[in-house]
């Protein structure tokens, strides 16, 4: 392709190495992309309030589309600039009781956001009892089922300690492929809900026509099947060697795995 006009990526397995980390040589190539005019955007399904982790060592100070699609951020003010296809309490309360059906022993959390990446007025992440964090973290607030539902969110959270992430997203597309987007960003038994027709495509389309940048100038790189929308739609999709099977079949080209700095190998032909 010609010289991106603006630059799009994923952030774990993509952009950070397995320690999630970035490291000089993407950092260093990031900071060239910026300082020529060209616009890094993050790509994500992390939450706002974790993106300054990311950005920060990577000098980011634009946009970041959180959330799978559902979220944009802007990353130097600090401040959400829209959402998009919140999930009402009806439809969660819905697939809620779907996925209890077909995935006995699931545990439930949803995501939500405010005015900023931590906005004291809001309960950012719910967790039931039986929701198990594949990152380990320790975030979230516990509650009851009523309370995961009884208010729109930005994601729904499923999570499943005896399942993969693939296996749960089969059963759950079958019952609930019409009325929701289900994906997942690991494979340890945890897939993502969000709002119909919400995808990182959605979200990343807004900033292009925010930049005036057409779609067949933008590079977009990716690793899981949350990302396989945005490698389709953007002009260039590139997929990480490590990436999973469903975005590698999606791919305009493969780079090396974010082991090995694969998006700074692609981006170096230009900056």
């Amino acid at each position: 392709m010609d010289k991106p006009l603006l630059i799009a990526s994923d952030v774990d397995g993509t952009l950070l190495d397995p320690m999630e980390r970035m490291s000089p040589r993407t950092a260093a190539v990031l900071h060239r992309a910026g300082e020529a005019g060209v616009p890094v955007v993050l790509a994500t399904g992390r939450p706002p309030r974790w993106i300054p982790a990311v950005a920060g060592p990577g000098g980011l100070t634009g946009y970041a589309v959180c959330a799978n699609g559902a979220v944009l951020y802007d990353i130097a003010a600090d401040e959400v600039v829209s959402v998009h296809g919140a999930l009402e309490p009806m439809l969660l309360t819905d697939a809620v009781g779907e996925l209890s059906r077909v995935l006995p022993g699931c545990g439930f959390a949803a995501e939500r956001v405010g005015r900023h990446a931590l906005d004291p007025e809001v309960q950012h992440l719910v967790i039931e009892h039986g929701y198990r964090n594949p990152w380990g973290d320790g975030e979230g607030a516990r509650v009851s089922r009523a309370e995961i539902v009884g208010r729109p969110a930005v994601k729904l959270l499923v999570s499943h300690p005896d399942m993969t992430s693939d296996e749960m997203a089969r059963v759950a597309r079958a019952v609930l492929d019409e009325s929701v987007d289900i994906t997942f960003s690991a494979s340890g038994g945890l897939i993502e809900i969000a709002a119909h027709g919400i995808t990182k495509a959605t979200g990343l389309a807004e900033v292009a026509e925010r930049f005036g940048v057409p779609v067949e100038r933008i590079i977009a790189f990716g690793d899981m099947p949350n990302d396989v929308e945005m490698l389709k739609w953007a002009g260039h999709g590139v997929a990480m060697a490590n990436a999973h099977p469903d975005v590698l079949a999606v791919a305009d080209e493969v780079t090396g795995p974010n082991s090995e700095d694969g998006v700074a190998q692609v981006l170096e032909r230009w900056f």
